[in-house]
């Protein structure tokens, strides 16, 4: 099988339907840069889709590698522990898909640098 990437930018979801997008601008900038890229966004709660629908639509395209990103600035409770083990349940569920959890994006320096930019101008 030749391997087909899925990315799903992974956020925490809330009551207010505007708050998703920062997280759907996230996910249009990447398929105006990639026009291949194969890119979802999926939420923890209070909004949907959430991370099992996703991933079970990304399969059903062929997806073999799935790349969840978290969204989170903070690495708190749901990043820490929630995210792992949902992952591990999908991974156990998707035996044969490799599905990859990054660090929260809030970790990465390239971040933290384009907002310690943000916040200086």
């Amino acid at each position: 099988m030749t391997a087909h990437r899925a990315t799903v930018l992974f956020a925490h979801g809330s009551r207010d339907p505007l708050w998703s997008r920062p997280i759907e601008a996230v996910a249009a900038r990447m398929r105006s840069r990639d026009a291949a890229a194969q890119v979802r966004c999926a939420y923890l709660e209070l909004t949907t889709p959430d991370l099992p629908t996703v991933v079970a639509e990304v399969v059903a395209k062929g997806a073999t590698d799935i790349v969840v990103v978290p969204m989170f600035l903070g690495v708190g409770r749901h990043a820490r522990q929630d995210l792992p083990a949902l992952v591990d349940t999908l991974a156990a569920q998707y035996p044969d898909r490799r599905i990859e959890l990054r660090p929260a994006v809030g970790e990465d320096p390239r971040v933290i640098d384009l907002l310690a930019g943000v916040a200086l101008d």
